[in-house]
């Protein structure tokens, strides 16, 4: 226990002794005394305070040999730092700022690195995840033989995917919803509609995606139901085009466990036509 305790003195007498140095540094050092402490400071993991520094040091050493250096080192200290939305900024600063720089090949990696990890879950709002595509795809147009470059495309392909189950889930919501705030019978523009569409369009976009059979089973529930919810006029015709999207879907996914779901379908179908 009084090992423990002495110990534990120990480190929160360094832990003041560091801080007061960089209070120090930060307060009254010149420019090359904070441009060292900082490049140690990143060197030892002490983002925070290197990012701190090299804010300063970004407009102090402009114009010198250092600067570039100190601008890709605060642009890394603040993605290490997961402060992700401001290192993403910083990253496209410093490839417009220095296009032959040093480090340009990573920063644009780190561009799209950065919009990456800020990328949020599917049902959210993907403007981060659409920046992040952009950037890498930018990437790899620039640095074809980089060692980056497939990182970037599995990262790539993921973000794709994540696109898509987007509206993979929009679409199901629209299916879920079903005739819910609209009349099925007399307008067009229903829930299952939108879900048809949406699914249509996904597919038109990305027609070998992972989810495809899951599109196609949605277009195919959603066009049967429309057809169960017609009105008389549009409601033989509608029957025709959901049995027709049945055997399609049969044709290129015969060994589905949701075949079934089809043929139920296709039977249905038979019948309301042949009446």
């Amino acid at each position: 226990m009084k090992k423990s305790v002495i110990i534990m003195f120990f480190a929160a007498l360094l832990f003041s002794s560091c801080a007061s140095e960089f209070n120090r540094i930060y307060k009254y050092g010149d420019a090359e005394a904070k441009y060292e402490y900082a490049k140690e400071a990143f060197a030892r993991g002490k983002f925070q305070q290197a990012s701190t520094l090299l804010q300063e040091l970004v407009t102090m050493k402009k114009g010198s040999d250092e600067a570039q250096e100190c601008l890709y080192m605060l642009a890394m200290s603040e993605y290490c730092n997961l402060d992700y939305e401001s290192a993403s900024e910083t990253f496209k600063k410093y490839t417009t700022s220095y296009p032959r720089g040093y480090y340009v090949e990573p920063a644009y990696f780190y561009v799209g690195q950065s919009l990456y990890e800020s990328s949020p879950e599917p049902r959210l709002d993907q403007s981060p995840t659409n920046g992040a595509i952009t950037a890498y795809q930018q990437f790899m147009d620039l640095f074809p033989d980089s060692h980056l470059r497939a990182k970037a495309q599995e990262r790539l392909y993921e973000l794709t995917e994540k696109l898509i189950m987007k509206e993979f889930l929009s679409a199901q919501l629209y299916y879920n919803l079903g005739g819910y705030f609209g009349n099925i019978n007399s307008n067009d523009e229903s829930n299952y509609t939108a879900s048809i569409i949406t699914a249509q369009n996904t597919l038109k976009n990305f027609p070998y995606c992972s989810l495809r059979e899951d599109f196609m089973l949605l277009i195919m529930k959603s066009k049967f139901q429309l057809a169960e919810n017609s009105s008389e006029e549009k409601r033989i015709e509608r029957y025709r085009d959901a049995e027709d999207e049945c055997y399609g879907f049969i044709n290129e996914f015969p060994d589905s466990k949701n075949v079934s779901i089809a043929e139920k379908y296709i039977a249905k179908c038979k019948k309301v036509i042949k009446d």
